[in-house]
Parts: C-alpha cells; structure tokens; sequence
C-alpha cells in the first residue's frame, strides 16, 4: 500500500498525483476516493490535471472522458481503459493498492 494523504489535504472534487514508474491520479469524488493510472491512454497528459464531474475525469489534452470506478473510456479519442487501484482509507489516511516499486 502507498500513503497517498490525509483525508482533510485532499477535498472533494480535486484530484492529486503520485509520482513513480507508473503515476497513480487519486480523486475526491461524491463517491469516496478512487484511483487509477494517472497517464491518459490516448496521448501522455495528466488525468489529475483533468476535469472531474461526479466520477469522470477529462483528460485536459483532448477530452477524453473516464469512468473512475472502471477506467473504461466514455468517448473518443481514447479507446483503451485505464488500469485501476483499490482505495483504503484508515484512520483518516487515503492508501492506495499499487505496486511499489523494488529498491536497488
């Protein structure tokens, strides 16, 4: 699991990026956390510097649209669905289940 932040640094309807091999974008939405590969699948551009309405984000390179809680692409131009990552919050911590990356 990787600390993401607390729950009070992260309101609803922002978004915030954890750098590494792979970046993870985690959101507020209405319907908790959730978290998924922060690279859009249809061009390299940050989804949390995307748009977020209820649980979709638009890419902020060319609007394409993704379900949060699927990943799955809601239009065009994206057409292949964004790797998800299950979200636990513990104590007032936000943690996402993501590989962590191995230490030389």
């Amino acid at each position: 699991m990787i600390r993401a932040c607390a729950v009070a640094d992260l309101p609803e309807g922002e978004a915030l990026r954890l750098d590494g091999p792979a970046p993870i974008a985690v959101f507020h939405t209405g319907d908790g956390f959730l978290a998924v590969d922060d690279t859009c699948t249809h061009q390299d551009a940050s989804l949390a510097d995307g748009w977020l309405e209820g649980c979709f984000v638009e890419c902020p390179l060319h609007a394409a649209r993704f379900d949060l809680r699927t990943g799955v692409p809601a239009c065009l131009p994206a057409k292949e669905p964004l790797r998800t990552h299950r979200v636990v919050v513990t104590d007032d911590v936000v943690y996402v289940d993501a590989p962590v990356p191995a230490v030389p």
